[in-house]
């Protein structure tokens, strides 16, 4: 009866650990590389001048993206005692990947796929398509998976903001996007 409550409870563990992860990157510094890399990082390039990015995970829009490079942007802005920020250049990152539940190299044949045409009384001839109608009986989802990543360069400058279409109100970003920005642990 232990044993059985033991497992139970490390079900309940393993269970709430991966619902954990199933929400959007919420606004916190970049954890992860490569694919799995997600949140805001920044650097300076040269004095008031960065290179600000934030990448979400699957789940997180581009929209959602895009909004947190602009907060960021206004937060490094204010953390630098500017006042506006102006961007230089600005782009999106849209990676796309595909996994398959179990691959042709997996299964009851091995490494070795079979490909050919095959009869069936009530169809007549068919050729063997892996994602559709597997004559052997095997069961695989693929799907594919969408992530985003927003970079800019921004550079930081004081007093009033300048007459121009790329420069931002640091103050007025805060405000005005502040509340559509979800920090860590707020769900």
């Amino acid at each position: 009866m232990k044993l059985s409550a033991k497992s139970l409870a490390l079900a309940l563990a393993g269970g709430l650990a991966v619902a954990s992860c199933a929400y959007p990157t919420p606004y916190q510094p970049a954890t992860g590389s490569g694919f799995s890399r997600a949140g805001y990082s920044d650097e300076m390039i040269e004095p008031n001048r960065f290179r600000v990015s934030f990448a979400g995970n699957t789940l997180t829009s581009r929209e959602t993206v895009e909004r947190y490079l602009l907060y960021r942007s206004a937060q490094l802005t204010l953390e630098q005692g500017g006042d506006f920020f102006v961007m230089v250049n600005r782009d999106t990152d849209h990676q796309q990947r595909t996994y398959n539940s179990q691959p042709f190299g997996a299964g009851p044949y091995g490494y070795w796929s079979p490909y050919w045409s095959y009869y069936r009384p009530r169809y007549g001839w068919r050729y063997w398509d892996p994602f559709y109608d597997d004559p052997f009986g095997r069961n695989f989802d693929v799907r594919t998976v969408d992530r985003y990543e927003a970079v800019a360069e921004i550079m930081i400058g004081r007093g009033p903001k300048p007459n121009d279409v790329h420069a931002f109100d640091a103050r007025a970003v805060i405000q005005n996007l502040g509340p559509h920005v979800e920090m860590p642990g707020t769900r």
